[in-house]
């Protein structure tokens, strides 16, 4: 099987989105890493720099309903997750760390996910 090499960027850069945004979320409040507090604006451009690439190159025909689908559904529930978490997670104080990952990925997700629905209606509109 083939791969394009705009799929394998876009799926380079979903990767390591997610990870910087886990790394950033944990960073800033359960393992306080000095660089990537210091460099957390930068990072945060980078999430969203790379939401942009994964929204641009990771969808094609059949696969942005597949991807306007989980990244709604990601975006809402990491918003209404960062609004109820309360109190403790299994008796740990997570809720910072949990907020903080949540707040993250919404970064990244959103900027994807609106340029995948902005594909979406405009391949509609083509007449």
């Amino acid at each position: 099987m083939l791969r394009s090499s705009e799929n394998t960027i876009g799926a380079w850069a979903f990767l390591i989105g997610v990870v910087l945004a886990i790394l950033i979320g944990l960073s800033t409040t359960l393992l306080p890493i000095p660089a990537l507090v210091n460099y957390s604006k930068h990072i945060y451009a980078a999430l969203v720099f790379l939401g942009i690439l994964v929204g641009f190159m990771n969808t094609t025909g059949k696969d942005s309903q597949t991807f306007l689908i989980a990244g709604a559904v990601l975006v809402i529930v990491s918003r209404f997750g960062m609004d109820s978490l309360s109190g403790s997670v299994i008796g740990l104080d997570l809720r910072d760390a949990v907020t903080s990952v949540f707040s993250a990925l919404l970064v990244l997700f959103a900027p994807a996910t609106i340029i995948v629905a902005m594909k979406t209606v405009f391949s509609i509109a083509r007449v």
